[in-house]
């Protein structure tokens, strides 16, 4: 057990707890832990330990702030009260199946393990396939769980890239940590004669996984695949590939293979040089393997490559929608986020972003352009221009400095988790520790909801797409107990400390803003609703909102990053209604429609044993 993850060895099947590995214990120190072994439990242990702390720290390095698990949230007394959750708790031999999951209910990774059932060159009937041994198993199910606690609403699959999308993110962080590991990298680049473009394991995921449960390869592969005749070849971009996929996991891949064409090119553009030395001047390399001096370059280039990639597209998170998140929402959060922490790009990492997501037909919508600078989410300024007011930003000094009113009783079921200090902005340090971070959140979540719904904040409510009384919304729009107040939900206030390329400290406070609104199927009673003839129980509910990033030190909203519409868009709320009756792909059980797939309580476990199975 440590700080961030506990380890609990317990086969629910046989009933056996296997003994925990000790990790300091001195004796296992001094041989830098245990050999590797599949017939030992505590081995398995500390391989899960170790590839899940090395997950967090890519997160932690890229976010600048400790990494915090999803809240336990717990009904009493008509009030949800949230729970810290110290620790994610990891189960090596959860299962007896071909699976494994992040269960955002108990806030815990599940892995399985099976026997073989087949024979071949690759399998033995009969062994056993342990998918806690796989690291890319454990990287993608942990960053699962860090995503989540990042972005809970990312859960509810409001259209058809919200599940892709986690499927995705969390095979681009498995896939680009293959890259930390030098003596791989070197062989592999030795072996392709430094193409990362042709078949290697680098550009595959669970390789033994994928050979064991009788596809004959890996269980993903990013770069090609095998045609008709059993022959690998490289996959072309195809612009029209994502409107014909639907399934999480297949739309998803094609969202790795842009990002993982878009590391190429620039790894590719950063070693023409090196190629050009060895090959007096040509270009081509003679017959034959390449010397070892070039191995070791073409690995250091490509390692830091991949490092750069995989740090933009972590970053990319705090700079996506609340709510409803889309591949184009994702591009445009790349290069953002990029722009404002790496102004300058001499290596092009964002053109080649560009380049690959359109080759992929990856693009956001409503936009006249994909050049880098229409695709930047707009600042406080351009909002303020947009709509055509002027806000002071004295008016934003006041939610740092002053002590804002206090929320009013009943406005959240959600009890605080913290009652001191609520209204009041409270300065964070990256040396805060976690809990203290994790109350920090919800103090400023307070005051901030205090600012912009009774203070100074009004006036920026319309500017950052939020709807109050003012606007006359629908019935429909959640009111809580005071019918005279539109419900807000400040989601989190995260801070963020990181230092750009430049060596200047960077430092955010990242806020996430959503509204509910009740949806129904049908047209009529949606209509009665919205005009307060009746109040029905409703089928869905559809969400809007922002996510601001805000420099504390200037007083500055660098960026506002809306929803598509607002809570009282009907045309948004009409496309929800349209995806979940026509276009979700799973059901809840055998007995309920697909359109009730937004209750799935273990989303995780059924995505994967879908594309498992």
């Amino acid at each position: 057990m440590g700080e961030y993850i506990e380890v609990v060895d317990v086969d629910p099947a046989s009933g056996v707890a296997y003994k925990p590995v000790d990790l300091n214990d001195e004796r296992l120190l001094a041989q830098n832990g245990l050999a590797p072994s599949e017939a030992n439990p505590q081995f398995h242990q500390q391989m899960v330990y170790a590839v899940a702390m090395a997950t967090i720290g890519q997160f932690e390095q890229a976010l600048g702030r400790v990494a915090l698990w999803s809240s336990h949230r717990e009904n009493e007394e008509n009030e949800y009260i949230e729970k810290f959750v110290p620790r994610l708790r990891i189960y090596p031999h959860a299962l007896r199946d071909r699976n494994a999951y992040y269960s955002p209910a108990k806030k815990a990774l599940l892995f399985g393990y099976f026997p073989v059932g087949i024979k071949d060159a690759n399998n033995t009937p009969g062994t056993l396939v342990f998918t806690c041994l796989s690291h890319d198993i454990i990287a993608h199910e942990t960053t699962h769980a860090l995503l989540d606690g990042v972005h809970p609403r990312f859960n509810e699959p409001v259209n058809g890239d919200v599940f892709a999308f986690h499927e995705a993110f969390a095979d681009i962080v498995a896939l680009f940590q293959h890259f930390s590991y030098p003596g791989v990298l070197r062989d592999q680049i030795a072996r392709t004669r430094g193409d990362l473009g042709g078949e290697n394991i680098l550009g595959q995921l669970a390789q033994q996984f994928g050979k064991a449960s009788g596809r004959g390869r890996a269980l993903r592969d990013f770069l090609g695949k095998q045609n008709a005749d059993g022959k690998w070849e490289p996959l072309k971009p195809d612009v029209r590939e994502l409107e014909r996929t639907t399934e999480p996991h297949a739309r998803g891949a094609i969202l790795v293979a842009a990002v993982f064409n878009a590391f190429l090119k620039v790894y590719r553009a950063r070693t023409v040089d090196l190629y050009r030395i060895a090959s007096e001047g040509t270009g081509v390399l003679r017959e034959g393997e390449i010397h070892p001096d070039l191995a070791y370059r073409l690995a250091d280039e490509a390692a830091r490559a991949a490092l750069q990639t995989l740090q933009m597209c972590i970053r990319a998170i705090d700079y996506c929608p609340p709510v409803g998140i889309t591949f184009g929402d994702y591009l445009r959060a790349i290069v953002t986020a990029d722009t404002d922490f790496n102004p300058d790009d001499p290596s092009g990492f964002r053109l080649a972003f560009i380049e690959s997501f359109r080759q992929w037909g990856i693009h956001p919508g409503n936009m006249r352009s994909m050049s880098a600078e229409s695709l930047l989410w707009p600042t406080g300024v351009a909002v303020q221009e947009e709509q055509e007011v002027h806000l002071d930003r004295e008016d934003l000094k006041d939610y740092f400095t002053q002590v804002q009113q206090p929320t009013e009783s009943g406005q959240s079921k959600t009890r605080h988790r913290n009652q001191a200090n609520l209204n009041q902005f409270r300065s964070w340090t990256l040396e805060s520790d976690r809990f203290q971070t994790w109350q920090g959140m919800d103090s400023n979540a307070a005051a901030l909801w205090s600012w912009l719904v009774k203070g100074k904040g009004r006036k920026w409510a319309k500017v950052i797409g939020i709807v109050l009384e003012d606007d006359n919304p629908p019935q429909t729009v959640f009111r809580k107990e005071n019918p005279n107040r539109i419900s807000v939900e400040v989601h989190s206030v995260r801070s963020a400390v990181r230092r750009s390329q430049r060596g200047a400290p960077i430092t955010d406070l990242v806020v996430e803003i959503t509204q509910r609104r009740r949806g129904f199927f049908d047209l009529k009673k949606q209509k009665d609703n919205d005009d307060g003839k009746v109040t029905d129980e409703q089928d869905f509910i559809y969400r809007a909102g922002c996510t601001l990033l805000i420099n504390p030190n200037t007083m500055e909203i660098r960026r506002v990053i809306r929803t598509p519409g607002t809570i009282k868009d009907d045309v948004q709320l009409d496309r929800m209604r349209k995806y979940l009756l026509e276009g979700a792909n799973m059901a809840v059980n055998a007995f309920q429609t697909k359109a009730n797939h937004l209750r799935l309580n273990e989303p995780f476990a059924l995505l994967h044993s879908e594309v498992e199975n």
